[in-house]
C-alpha cells in the first residue's frame, strides 16, 4: 500500500480513536516518554545551553528512532502499517482530552462554582487559578483550546503527513520537552533554551494551519484575518500568537492581557482589542471550533500527501 494511503487511513483511524476513546487513563505513551526524558535529565543536567541541547538530542533524536524501527518492522504489511499510523496518531494527539478538561472547566462555571472551576484549570493549563475570577478562568480556557488546538492536533497531523510515524513521534516528543523545560524557569533558563527553539521550529507550520482553518470554520472569517495579521506579532510566542489572534477575530473575543504563571505575573498584549471579553458561554464555542479546525486540519494533511505524491509522479 502506498505512504499516503496508509497515511490517510492510519490518521482518520487514529484521530477517530481519540474522538471516540480519549486519552488512556493508565499507560499514557506520552507520560512514559516524560518520565524517560526526566530521567534523561537528571543524568545530563547542567547550568548550560550545550548540555540542554544534547538532552533535546538525545530524547527527540530517541523518539525519532523508535517510529523509524516500528515502521521498519511493518513496512511488508499493509494492515500492520496502518495499524501502526493509526496507534502513533491516537497516542499523539489530545483532541478530546482538550475538549473534556475545557468542558468540565465550563460547567463548573455555569453551575457558579468558581473554586471547582480553580481547582480543575491546572489540569489544563499552567496559570495561577487563585488570581482569577470566573471570566478570568474563562479567558484562560480558551486562550488554552486555541493553543492546544495547534500543539496536540494540528501540529502533530502536520508532521505526521510530512514524516510518517517518525513525524509523529517527533514532533510530539518536542512539544512534551518544551512543557518540561521549555520555560524561563531559574533551572530551566539555559538547559531548556534549545527544547524551546525547538518547539517554535517544529510548531510553526501547525500554528499557521490552525489560524488559517479557524478563520475558514469560524464565525467571523474576516474579523479573525484581522486580528492575525495586525495582533499575533505582538504576542511572545510565534506560535501562540497567529492561533489565538485567529480565534480572537473568529469568536469576536478578546484575547491576551494580564495572567500570572507561577507566581510570576505578565502583562501580554490584548489580542482583538475591538471584541467583547470572554464569557462563560464562549468556551463551548472555542470547544466546537476547535474540533471543527481538528476534523478539517485531517483532510488538509491527507490531501496535501497525496498532492505531493502526484507531483513526485
Amino acid at each position: 500500500m502506498r505512504a499516503d494511503r496508509v497515511f490517510a487511513y492510519g490518521a482518520a483511524a487514529g484521530l477517530l480513536g481519540d474522538l471516540l476513546l480519549g486519552d488512556p487513563r493508565r499507560a499514557h505513551p506520552v507520560a512514559a516518554f516524560g518520565r524517560a526524558a526526566g530521567a534523561v535529565e537528571r543524568v545530563l543536567w547542567r547550568d548550560h545551553r550545550g548540555w540542554g541541547a544534547l538532552h533535546t538530542a538525545v530524547c527527540a533524536g530517541g523518539a525519532l528512532a523508535l517510529g523509524a524501527a516500528a515502521e521498519k518492522v511493518v513496512r511488508r504489511s499493509p494492515a500492520g502499517s496502518v495499524a501502526l499510523t493509526a496507534a502513533a496518531t491516537w497516542a499523539v494527539v489530545g483532541g478530546t482530552s482538550l475538549v473534556r478538561e475545557a468542558r468540565t472547566i465550563g460547567r463548573a462555571l455555569e453551575a457558579g462554582d468558581v473554586e471547582g472551576a480553580r481547582a480543575r484549570l491546572p489540569h489544563l493549563c499552567g496559570r495561577d487559578p487563585q488570581a482569577l475570577d470566573a471570566d478570568g478562568i474563562a479567558r484562560a480556557v480558551v486562550e488554552s483550546v486555541a493553543e492546544n488546538t495547534s500543539d496536540a492536533v494540528v501540529g502533530a497531523l502536520v508532521w505526521g503527513a510530512v514524516g510518517g510515524v517518525p513525524g509523529l513521534l517527533g514532533f510530539r516528543a518536542v512539544n512534551t520537552l518544551d512543557a518540561m523545560v521549555g520555560h524561563k524557569s531559574a533551572r530551566h533558563r539555559r538547559f531548556g533554551w534549545a527544547s524551546a527553539r525547538l518547539d517554535d521550529l517544529a510548531g510553526w507550520p501547525g500554528a499557521r494551519l490552525t489560524a488559517v482553518l479557524a478563520a475558514v470554520t469560524g464565525d467571523d472569517p474576516r474579523g479573525a484575518v484581522r486580528a492575525w495579521r495586525r495582533d499575533a506579532d505582538r504576542h511572545p510566542s510565534p506560535n501562540a500568537g497567529p492561533v489565538e489572534a485567529s480565534f480572537a477575530g473568529a469568536l469576536g473575543v478578546r484575547l491576551g492581557g494580564t495572567l500570572a504563571y507561577g507566581g510570576r505575573v505578565e502583562h501580554r498584549p490584548v489580542l482583538n482589542g475591538e471584541g467583547r471579553a470572554v464569557a462563560t458561554g464562549d468556551i463551548e464555542r472555542a470547544v466546537r471550533l476547535s474540533r471543527r479546525v481538528g476534523l478539517l486540519a485531517l483532510g488538509v494533511c491527507v490531501a496535501g500527501r497525496l498532492i505531493a505524491r502526484g507531483r513526485r509522479s
